[in-house]
């Protein structure tokens, strides 16, 4: 068993759709899914930590699935400080006074951000890739080569023909960024046709642009988000009871997330795992599902 129940929010921007499962009155843990998958991730992950009494939430990203902007004049914001306030107030508004929170991708980028920037609001963090936070001061600087090489879709998406390809093309390019980003997962196209639905949400292309736009310094943010990323611009410490899970075989190249082991100065513990892509929780569900349970 995995989720059993659906529900939404209403935050200042938003109707956040969520999945949940497990007791009502169990322990939290609001686990977020990354570009360009969905709340799918956490099947078997939401199904582990049921069984042992938590309450799993995991809700779909700005821009997936059934959650929409209220309003047609907000800016389809995908930048990291609008994450980290979509996480933020789905806690305020659910009532969650303190949850584990987990993710990867875009939603271990949230995951990180409200950890370190409202700690009594955490009860611990589960990282895959380390200090998911993009430290935009380094926007320009190029890394490795043969990393750079698997970023073509990030400066694709810079260009007027990636949006309109993003557009056109969306599962095709979406499902061959899951098979490339997890070389070694035998039922990555099976699991992308089961998330593909949540990329037809309508602002799906305008967050995704944005976002990768945003990173590089080509366009603006929205203003409401200005005092989040000024507070993440200084790359502040993560204090919270920490697990960092890497991907062995993760196909989008970078730096491993154990050089980030300075930027967390609570309780620490770094997880290999060979032969696991990008997809962390979805490839890897006990061992995602036990790193949430250490910190319960």
């Amino acid at each position: 068993m995995g989720f059993t129940r659906r529900g939404s929010v209403r935050t200042p921007v938003l109707e956040i759709a969520y999945e949940e499962a497990g007791p009502p009155d169990g322990p939290v843990a609001v686990l977020s899914h990354g570009f360009p998958y969905d709340v799918r991730a956490y099947d078997d992950v939401a199904g582990m930590l049921a069984a042992s009494g938590m309450r799993v939430i995991a809700p779909y990203l700005r821009g997936f699935g059934p959650t929409r902007f209220t309003d047609a004049a907000t800016m389809r914001s995908g930048e990291q400080g609008a994450l980290a306030q979509d996480l933020l107030d789905l806690l305020d508004e659910l009532g969650v006074e303190r949850a584990i929170v987990g993710g990867y991708d875009w939603g271990g980028r949230a995951a990180c951000i409200v950890s370190a920037l409202h700690p009594s609001r955490v009860a611990g963090l589960v990282s895959v890739g380390g200090y998911n936070v993009f430290d935009a001061a380094f926007a320009q600087e190029p890394t490795r080569p043969e990393w750079e090489r698997t970023y073509w879709y990030k400066y694709y998406f810079h260009s007027e023909a990636g949006r309109r390809g993003l557009e056109r093309y969306r599962d095709e390019l979406c499902e061959l960024l899951w098979t490339t980003w997890s070389p070694e997962w035998a039922d990555a196209v099976t699991a992308f046709r089961a998330s593909a639905p949540s990329l037809d949400n309508p602002d799906f292309v305008d967050v995704v642009i944005h976002s990768y736009r945003h990173r590089s310094g080509l366009v603006d943010g929205d203003p409401r988000y200005a005092a989040i990323e000024a507070a993440v611009a200084a790359q502040p410490p993560i204090t919270v009871p920490t697990v960092v899970l890497e991907s062995g075989a993760d196909g989008l190249g970078g730096p491993s997330g154990a050089e980030d082991r300075r930027q967390f100065t609570g309780p620490y513990a770094f997880r290999e795992l060979p032969g696991i892509g990008h997809d962390l929780p979805q490839e890897a569900p006990r061992e995602f599902a036990d790193a949430v349970l250490s910190l319960r």
